[in-house]
């Protein structure tokens, strides 16, 4: 089951099943050549977290992606974010900060020569190592499976301006995480990752338009290079 509960996890973080589509369990079934129950199984644990709906009597729906929906999961990743780098400020060994501050350097800063879903799930690794950092196993978890909700919107997002505005963030992040500056580590996470209404609104069209024209795959396969990640 958890091969099966994979394949649809990655269909539905990636937008491959539509936003409001119902899902046509006969479909799925012949597509993943797998039985009615296990699939149903699958459906269910994504029911659970979040990234599906249940209609009683209806069935399955892919998630929506509209403003407002967004909107609320990045407020809550900017929630989530400025309690995990509060408590890696407090509680981190000085051992696990500079462990991180070299990966950042060697592996969290150059994305040249990854393709565009390969630098995003760089910069979410980034963030959960942080939160690991805070001590609490709850957050990491949150914070993981909120990345899975927008994850696809960070790809569309994922340009040259962008990638510059995350590796200055990363630096600023870890330099107060450094200095044990829980004060500046918020407003540097915070600075890092908000987005105003309408960057939102931006995003989301981008993601529609992405989505119906079928670019999903031409869209986390581009390759950055030099140039793009200066």
């Amino acid at each position: 089951m958890s091969e099966i509960y994979f394949q649809i996890k990655s269909m539905v973080v990636g937008f491959r099943l539509r936003p409001g589509d119902r899902l046509n369990e006969s479909v799925l079934s012949r597509e993943l050549g797998v039985s009615r129950t296990p699939l149903r199984e699958a459906l269910n644990r994504l029911v659970a977290e979040g990234l599906i709906e249940a209609r009683p009597g209806e069935g399955f729906y892919c998630r929506k992606l509209d403003t407002e929906g967004v909107y609320a999961l990045y407020d809550l990743r900017e929630a989530l974010e400025v309690a995990t780098v509060e408590r890696a400020c407090k509680r981190a060994s000085e051992e696990s900060l500079a462990a991180l501050a070299t990966w950042l350097t060697e592996m969290g800063m150059d994305v040249s020569g990854l393709t565009v879903a390969e630098a995003c799930e760089r910069d979410e690794a980034f963030h959960v190592k942080i939160a690991e950092l805070s001590g609490n196993p709850l957050l990491v978890a949150e914070l993981k499976a909120l990345n899975e909700k927008i994850r696809y919107l960070r790809w569309v997002q994922l340009d040259e301006a962008r990638l510059k505005s995350t590796k200055d963030g990363h630096k600023k992040v870890m330099q107060a995480l450094l200095a044990r500056d829980s004060e500046a580590a918020i407003n540097a996470m915070r600075d890092h990752i908000s987005r105003r209404l309408d960057q939102v609104k931006e995003a989301v069209s981008k993601g529609i338009s992405s989505i119906y024209m079928d670019q999903t795959d031409a869209l986390t396969g581009r390759v950055l290079n030099s140039q793009d990640v200066a």
